[in-house]
């Protein structure tokens, strides 16, 4: 049976033979999947039968990997996000036992993870709240609009005065040259 090589990088990349602790994409992709379920790394290394270590190293090491990892923490803050939203929203049904035997069925609602999501998106909320209307929109663009015509004016006048120069300096310069020449030229 023969032995499939793997490629082992490092400051002088390296083919080996295979072993059961070699990266591999299978063994990626068992990490980055757990890694997405649970967001927790150490969690997924678990689930994947990938050292801390080696997950560290390939990620430092590996480009792809390294988006990939990011892409899929994105996902998972995203979900875990949501669950947080869903869960302040919505609260969390608690059954309490009386001493009696009945139940009391009630709603909590965690405000220390809406205090939480407030203070994230504090700045985000603000922004929305200063966002323009169209009037003051169109005041912008046209103010914009107008100040870019006075640049080009400006430029315009300036380059037919360098022309204006440049015209000038070329008839002073013919006219010396051709006298210089003339002077020069006569015996």
């Amino acid at each position: 049976m023969a032995r499939k090589l793997t490629l082992v990088g490092g400051k002088m990349p390296q083919l080996r033979k295979s072993n059961r602790h070699s990266w591999s994409k299978a063994k990626a992709a068992k990490f980055l999947s757990a890694l997405a379920a649970t967001c927790n790394v150490s969690e997924a290394c678990r689930q994947s039968g990938v050292p801390m270590t080696v997950a560290y190293r390939r990620r430092r090491m590996d480009a792809g990997f390294r988006a990939d990892w990011r892409a899929v923490i994105g996902e998972a803050y995203q979900k875990l996000e949501l669950a947080l939203l869903d869960r302040a929203f919505n609260g969390t049904e608690k059954v309490t036992t009386r001493r009696d035997g009945s139940e009391e069925r009630m709603r909590e609602y965690p405000n220390h993870i809406g205090l939480q999501l407030l203070r994230m998106h504090r700045d985000l909320a603000i922004e929305a709240e200063s966002e323009l209307d169209d009037d003051e929109v169109a005041e912008i663009r046209e103010r914009l609009v107008n100040k870019l015509q006075r640049m080009k004016r400006r430029d315009e006048e300036q380059e037919t005065g360098f022309e204006q120069l440049r015209d000038d300096a070329s008839r002073t310069g013919d006219a010396e040259g051709g006298e210089r020449g003339t002077a020069t030229g006569s015996p």
